[in-house]
């Protein structure tokens, strides 16, 4: 499981309202559309909250472009920022709806909204409100997810959890929502709720009541399947692995994420403590072991399942941390565009530096994190964007022989994108992994080549003493 690890920033956005959701569309022709959401909640002049005054959130979702336009040109681009209520979750259909995109939102006004991503007739793209419902009165739509994660259009549902302790199930028909049931399933808030992505009549729930619960449709709401009290704190993200049946993650407050065979809830299959609350957890969208969670107080993580998976009970190791936000890590996720540019070279290979004032440019601090280091881009005197292969890209290497820069080795590069929520900044980012046993490869015919070029002088001498 170990190898060659590295992340590297690619941009760094402000987003002016707390940060806390962000996801990239799932479906095709539409990789590279990003959504991002936020959250306010409205202060009085001197800064307070009013006593017995009803608390105003506001909220903007952004929708922003990737394009791979050379390194000269800075990949996100904003296409579209709206106004809306406070967003607390937002998560795109996994497929589209009368051929168009579909974005749900659930926000502070207890809300479920649905936008469709749609192009105009200047050939731009955008969000247009489709329809929405409200889940209650008094209280605020905190999660939601989809029945589609396996790519299953029939019978398209939507669960929702909201701040009154409820689960909301809701059918999407004909352009408009539908309420089909909801029902108690916490004492306090519902942090989070999740469909099972192999069996949609099975539903999971998580509250501050510190409980995870299971739900079964067919046979009603009335007691739950299950009730696990194994996390410590509120249970605030679930996500059910869409590339192998039973595997559930779960994480909460208490810092932990557990991983879960759903045919035995009373044992998880491993436990992974990760130093911060577990806001977020997303299954990668490909590679069925790799887990990013968004861990507030402590960064951003990607684990390594394989072997927790294959029941061997340990927790799961980190392979890479991003460690560039300043504040709670909240909205996290992994995108499915295709990389095209090869993953940057270690500083050890990279050409020699020039400074930056004999190239004409001047490096701007982006963003300073709480390690002292420093997320940076390269502007000219006019302000353009210059490449960050210039600066040595971030780099964290687990146990393994260096990454081949001759390119023998294997990797999977992705692109990722986070956001965090007091200092209300989006991060879009690559991550590159060269896998172990790739890596002993790659070296193992490295050394190969490098004995074969020894015999083959040793015989070049010896021909010379013969001569």
């Amino acid at each position: 499981m170990a190898g060659k690890s590295q992340t590297r920033s690619l941009q760094v956005l402000d987003t002016e309202l707390s940060a806390d959701a962000v996801e990239w569309c799932p479906v095709p022709l539409s990789h590279n559309i990003l959504a991002c959401g936020t959250y306010q909640l409205q202060k009085g002049p001197d800064g307070a909250v009013e006593e017995n005054a009803t608390p105003s959130r506001i909220g903007r979702v952004y929708l922003f472009e990737f394009r791979q336009e050379g390194s000269m040109t800075p990949p996100l681009t904003e296409i579209q920022c709206m106004d809306t209520p406070a967003i607390l979750d937002l998560k795109w259909c996994h497929v589209p709806i009368s051929e168009k995109p579909l974005l749900g939102m659930a926000t502070a006004s207890g809300e479920l909204q649905l936008y469709t991503l749609t192009d105009s007739q200047e050939g731009r793209r955008g969000l247009n409100a489709l329809t929405s419902l409200e889940v209650g009165s008094d209280r605020l739509a905190l999660s939601l997810d989809w029945s589609t994660g396996r790519g299953d259009n029939n019978d398209v549902r939507v669960v929702c959890s909201d701040s009154a302790g409820c689960v909301n199930i809701l059918s999407l028909g004909q352009g408009s929502l539908r309420a089909v049931s909801q029902w108690k399933a916490h004492d306090f808030e519902a942090w989070i709720s999740a469909f099972s992505y192999w069996d949609t009549q099975l539903v999971f729930s998580g509250g501050d009541d510190c409980k995870l619960k299971g739900w079964d449709l067919r046979i009603g709401p009335s007691s739950p399947t299950f009730t696990s009290k194994r996390h410590s704190m509120g249970v605030c993200s679930i996500h059910s692995n869409p590339h192998r049946e039973h595997i559930l993650a779960t994480g909460s407050y208490d810092e932990q994420v557990l991983l879960w065979d759903g045919r035995n809830m009373r044992q998880p299959l491993s436990e992974s403590p990760l130093g911060g609350g577990v806001w977020r957890l997303k299954w990668h969208p490909v590679h069925d072991h790799l887990l990013l969670a968004a861990c507030m107080h402590n960064d951003f993580h990607i684990l390594h399942c394989q072997q927790a998976l294959e029941g061997s009970g340990g927790a799961c190791p980190i392979l890479a941390s991003y460690i560039l936000h300043n504040s709670l890590a909240y909205g996290a996720d992994w995108s499915r565009v295709s990389l095209d540019e090869p993953p940057p070279c270690s500083p050890q290979t990279a050409e020699p530096k020039t400074s930056h004032t004999e190239r004409g440019g001047h490096l701007r601090i982006q963003y300073e994190s709480p390690t002292a280091s420093f997320d940076t881009s390269l502007e000219d005197d006019s302000g353009r964007y210059i490449p960050e292969s210039i600066v040595p890209p971030s780099t964290s290497s687990v146990a393994g022989p260096a990454l081949n820069p001759a390119g023998d080795a294997p990797t999977v590069s992705c692109l990722l994108a986070s956001c965090s929520f007091y200092d209300h900044m989006l991060h879009v980012w690559r991550w590159d992994w060269t896998p172990e046993e790739a890596c002993s490869t790659a070296q193992a015919q490295h050394e190969r080549g490098s004995m074969g070029e020894s015999d083959g002088d040793q015989a070049g001498a010896l021909a010379k003493l013969a001569l």
